[in-house]
Parts: structure tokens; sequence; C-alpha cells
């Protein structure tokens, strides 16, 4: 039987939070909320969430490790608690929460998928964001061997919660704005389904990005280097994939 959490990972995120946290009680499912070591502003806030919302579980790190860190450290302690299965959402508010219950519908009918969110940008995006997923979308289509994968960038996601803890256990993921992209190439490259589901996102005026420019544009090109030579390692398989004998 699936049993379901939320993963929420958050670096100094204190202004819609609550919002956030208070939207997802509609669902009744436990919140794992990685703290990737905020502020103290920050903390204060979390710990006075953990304590008012008894399904919320606040997790520390004692130093910033990035987006994806967080969300390992989430997918990691989910696993150990006994869920199969966990909705990964932003703490900034611009995922659309509305989408949460048709993604958990098609994740409990599909539960070996991933399943994933497609973005649909309005004009809030900003530019510099708006072409580096062109970018990142040719390089997974080379790395694949596919389209299959619509997009790769989008943390809105249901994990399936065990093919992503054998995968921890192989490799060692980026751990900031590379994740996102780099597991859903590894999950596709080692046969997990992944599904998507068209979202709307808006990044809110008073929203904070963790977005550094040329950190984090250097780590997704290094990231893509290393999954280059990975496809070429596997190019019989993906082949064997897209045309079956």
């Amino acid at each position: 039987m699936s049993k379901y959490c939320f993963i929420i990972p958050n670096y100094n995120h204190h202004q819609q939070i609550q919002e956030v946290v208070a939207a997802l009680g509609a669902f009744n499912l436990p919140i794992i909320m990685v703290n990737d070591a905020s502020n103290q502003t920050t903390r204060t806030v979390l710990e006075a969430l953990e304590q008012e919302t008894p399904r919320l579980k606040l997790v520390h790190h004692q130093r910033n490790q990035g987006k994806g860190g967080a969300v390992q450290t989430g997918l990691k302690v989910a696993h150990e608690l006994g869920f199969t299965h966990a909705l990964q959402i932003d703490a900034d508010g611009q995922h659309n929460l509305a989408d949460i219950a048709p993604m958990l519908a098609l994740s409990e009918a599909n539960p070996q998928a991933v399943i994933s969110g497609a973005p649909e940008f309005d004009d809030s995006i900003p530019k510099h964001r708006f072409i580096s997923r062109y970018i990142t979308h040719f390089w997974v289509t080379i790395e694949t061997l596919s389209f299959a994968l619509k997009d790769t960038m989008c943390g809105f996601r249901v994990y399936p919660l065990a093919p992503c803890n054998a995968l921890q256990k192989k490799v060692s993921l980026g751990k900031r704005m590379d994740f996102d992209i780099e597991i859903l190439v590894r999950l596709y490259w080692q046969q997990t389904p992944i599904i998507f589901k068209s979202t709307k996102v808006t990044y809110p005026e008073d929203g904070a990005s963790h977005f550094k420019l040329f950190r984090d544009n250097l780590l997704i090109s290094w990231m893509h280097t290393r999954l280059f030579f990975g496809m070429l390692l596997r190019i019989p398989s993906l082949l064997r994939r897209k045309f079956p004998l």
C-alpha cells in the first residue's frame, strides 16, 4: 500500500512558508521540511511552525548544502520513516498547489513512476532562467537519446522512494540546482517510468531566488559533461529502448 508525504527544502524562505504549509493541510499528509542552514529569522519561524503543526517534521542541516542536498536528505528521511512516495514542493510559493491532487492521483494510478511537473510559465520568469531551460533541454535530449523528458528543471514532483533510494546509494548526485536535472536523467537511465503533468509556475515578486548565475551554471555544465559521457556508455541500452527488436 502506498504511503505519501511532502518534502519541502527550505533555505531562508519564511515569507510564504506558513501559507504553503497551511494549504497542504487539506491533504492530511505528513510534511518533512529540511532547513538547509537558514538564518536565525527563518529558523525561528520554522521551529514555531513545527510546534503548531503536528504533521510537520523539521530536519536541520548544520551547514548549507543547496536545494539538491536538502531534497536528498528529505528523500532519505522519508524512506527511513517508511513512506513509499514523496511529493517535492518548493517553499517559496511558486508551485501551483491546485495541481497536487491530480499529481497524487496520477501517482496512485502509476506507483512505479515519477510524476513531474511540466511548467507553463507566465511573464514573471526571469529571462536567464527561461533561456537556461532550453539549453538544458537540448543536452538532456542528447543524454537520453530521447524527447521523453519534457522538462527536467521543475522541482514539483512525486518521487517513488525505492528507486530514488537505490540511486542515492549508487551515485553521488549534485546538491545544488543541478540535482533536479541529474536525478531525472539517471532515473530514466535505470528505466523508472516518468510521467509529466502540465502545471503553471509563477515567480513571486517578493520571492528570493538562490540561483547563483556563475556557480550554478558552472555546476550544471559540469553535470551535463558527466551525463554526456555516461550516455556514451549506455548507448546500446538506450537504443534498444528506442528501437526494440
